[in-house]
């Protein structure tokens, strides 16, 4: 009988054992704080720095009154893909330039598309009011053409001939004068020395 109780007794306190413990666990948690870790004062996360935006000098050629000649103006342009950029060269073209030469292509001019292929040859898709500038005749008319032509060419190796798309159509002029119905070569001999 000794025995029997003395299990009992100890199957008690274990059994009691086992309560508190289940009551501090469910129950004690609750009034416990969690402490958040405060950095010591002066201490600030090292912001990331700003990813800093390169940009390249191009060359754009404008025309001057002057001699009717093609004269060159440096520019900043955003560095990129071959696309974006030869895009951007384009889009300065429209913006006009910043000293006393003419600008070529009409400034409510919309770059649609520069798409340059593996084999060298730039697709410029223009707005139609490209076909507002005051061509003046042929030389006027040579002067779009070869302003654009030749700012690609000259600021992109892989750029080796320029086709001129207008509303993403191939057109037989812009005035009148100057065959578009293929890509064009560079020509620096329109450009002032």
């Amino acid at each position: 009988m000794k025995t029997k109780k003395k299990k009992l007794r100890i199957f008690l306190i274990l059994l009691t054992i086992l309560i508190v413990l289940i009551l501090i666990f469910f129950f004690g948690s609750r009034k416990e704080k969690i402490k958040h870790l405060t950095k010591p004062p002066g201490t600030t996360p090292a912001a990331k720095p700003a990813r800093e935006i390169q940009m390249k000098k191009v060359t754009l050629f404008f025309l001057s009154e002057n001699d009717g000649l093609l004269h060159p103006e440096e520019r900043e342009i955003q560095v990129s893909s071959l696309n974006d950029e030869a895009r951007a060269v384009i889009e300065e073209l429209i913006r006009g330039p910043k000293s006393d030469l003419l600008s070529t292509i009409p400034e409510n001019t919309r770059v649609r598309q520069v798409f340059v292929t593996s084999d060298g040859i730039a697709y410029v898709d223009l707005s139609k009011n490209l076909l507002e500038a005051n061509f003046y005749g042929s030389s006027g008319e040579m002067a779009v053409v070869y302003s654009i032509v030749n700012s690609l060419a000259y600021n992109f190796k892989a750029i080796k001939k320029v086709s001129l798309l207008v509303e993403g159509n191939e057109r037989e002029t812009l005035g009148g004068h100057i065959d578009l119905s293929r890509p064009f070569l560079p020509d620096y001999s329109l450009v002032a020395r």
